[in-house]
């Protein structure tokens, strides 16, 4: 069965027209400490909020003023409001927002491939990338999880301006699936756009190329199985089990 990404068709113009009214992100000059830590924030802020939330949102506080005002100020809004609504209703906002709105999906393949058979084989380049980086995974989500890319950009060895970055690459090779992402934040209103635009002040400038990708997700949505099924080795859904 096709997936109905955006809802009725009918509505797929007047989407598309809202994405273009989020203000497009502007290129910001940072070292590549600052792009660490921009990612880095971006994994902690964006992972389910749990237990330790309160020390995760204090340990990201005490960079910000290390980071330029594009990247610290939504970081700030982000961690005010959730200060402010308390980790309950942080949490509960997470679930229907993450893992019930395809829209709001966190799994970067998903942009790119839908629930079709190659998302299988998506995900195994995700793992592959994740070794060649030299970062073995420890946390239950699948390995194209936004948390889990963000972090290994922060923490692989290589870097852009060395040309050897490739967790970074692959995030801005899915730079379309983040502005849908982003956007479709913005327009729940949701604190977590906020993260979003942070996490894009670290990533390469918006092409026009890409942008038009993205345009085309918003418009027709990822790709959807039409005939037969693939059991894969492993799950693909956005549904995870919370504590």
């Amino acid at each position: 069965m096709a997936l109905n990404f955006l809802g009725r068709p009918a509505r797929r113009a007047a989407e598309q027209a809202r994405a273009t009214e989020v203000a497009e992100p502007t290129h910001v000059p940072m070292t590549d400490a600052q792009r660490r830590t921009v990612l880095m924030a971006a994994a902690t802020l964006l992972d389910y909020p749990g237990g330790d939330a309160e020390s995760r949102w204090d340990a990201v506080a005490q960079v910000l003023p290390d980071l330029p005002l594009e990247a610290s100020d939504p970081l700030a809004g982000f961690i005010a409001h959730a200060r402010a609504v308390g980790k309950r209703a942080l949490e509960e906002h997470y679930v229907a927002t993450f893992d019930q709105k395809r829209r709001c999906n966190l799994y970067l393949s998903y942009y790119a491939t839908g629930d079709t058979r190659q998302r299988g084989v998506a995900l195994l380049s995700f793992r592959e990338m994740l070794a060649a980086v030299g970062l073995e995974q420890d946390r239950d989500e699948l390995p194209d999880h936004l948390c889990v890319v963000c972090e290994a950009a922060a923490r692989e060895p290589g870097s852009p301006e060395t040309g050897d970055a490739i967790a970074a690459d692959v995030l801005a090779t899915h730079r379309d699936g983040i502005e849908v992402l982003r956007h479709a934040l913005a327009d729940r209103g949701s604190a977590y756009s906020g993260v979003i635009d942070a996490l894009v002040t670290a990533l390469p400038p918006l092409d026009e190329e890409t942008r038009e990708r993205y345009l085309k997700l918003v418009t027709a949505g990822p790709p959807a199985e039409l005939v037969g099924t693939l059991e894969l080795p492993f799950p693909v859904s956005n549904q995870e089990t919370r504590s």
